[in-house]
């Protein structure tokens, strides 16, 4: 579990992001009910919850894909919904999303798709300079062979890896991971939860990881969120998921602490 102390929540609580009840609805479905939320400096915050509880929708909300209904988002300072376009462009230079599917594009080598935000957002075009940053970023996610591959010559796992090399590309402050671990096996859930892990390490991102696996939350939580019907039902350490009465819970972990008997009987 994440427990070194490089790799922990600083003293100094800095809020990077500050959200404060947060609603959001789609037609007659409540989707968000009044969240509060902080992220702060230099720490993972996993958002736990199982499927359709509003975790997608809370980090969209983060960077105005889609809009709020009512609160407050502060991001690094910024009122998110107060800002106009010219401010939201640069706002999201500063906060990298990795998208569930990767959203890598298919008819784009891997050169290409890591080109093109630096090209899009910083105005590089010098060959050299992008190559040194192409290469660096593949380094990072330990994929610099496939430099000259396009996405459907990829396994899954490594299409993860890349689009989390997209977006470290522009050097972001904070890191939105939408359901890293999704679809994947647990081999390559695991590389891609010790990736998360060392990207905190190396640049000192603040970064949301969403999330329905339990063994992503153990592996690289400095703190945990459990959304539960778009409420927050606990807020706190990963080993207070295994101590706490809060019956919203008592299904969610019983399932997690019956994988972990199995596997300990392998």
């Amino acid at each position: 579990m994440n427990s070194s102390a490089e790799h922990k929540a600083p003293a100094a609580r800095e809020e990077v992001i500050r959200i404060r009840g947060l609603y959001k609805s789609f037609e007659e479905r409540t989707i968000l009910s009044g969240v509060d939320l902080s992220l702060y400096r230099g720490e993972n915050l996993v958002v736990l919850g199982r499927s359709g509880t509003g975790k997608s929708v809370l980090i969209k909300c983060i960077i105005r894909l889609i809009q709020s209904d009512a609160g407050r988002i502060e991001v690094l300072g910024k009122n998110v919904p107060e800002l106009d376009k010219d401010g939201l462009t640069l706002l999201r230079r500063q906060v990298g999303f990795s998208f569930q599917m990767s959203a890598l594009y298919d008819s784009m080598t891997i050169r290409e798709n890591l080109e093109f935000p630096l090209k899009r957002n910083l105005d590089i075009h010098d060959p050299k300079i992008l190559n040194e940053k192409v290469m660096e970023s593949l380094a990072d996610v330990g994929l610099e062979r496939t430099v000259n591959q396009y996405p459907a010559e990829l396994s899954g796992g490594m299409k993860k890896r890349i689009g989390i090399a997209r977006t470290l590309i522009l050097q972001p402050e904070i890191m939105l991971y939408d359901e890293p671990t999704a679809g994947l096996d647990p081999i390559t859930s695991e590389e891609i939860n010790q990736l998360m892990v060392e990207v905190q390490r190396k640049y000192g991102t603040s970064s949301i990881i969403i999330t329905h696996d339990i063994t992503c939350a153990k592996t690289t939580a400095d703190r945990v969120v459990f959304l539960h019907e778009g409420e927050v039902g606990y807020n706190g350490p990963f080993e207070g998921l295994l101590t706490t009465q809060n019956p919203l819970l008592s299904t969610f972990m019983e399932y997690y602490n019956l994988k972990e008997h199995e596997r300990a009987r392998e």
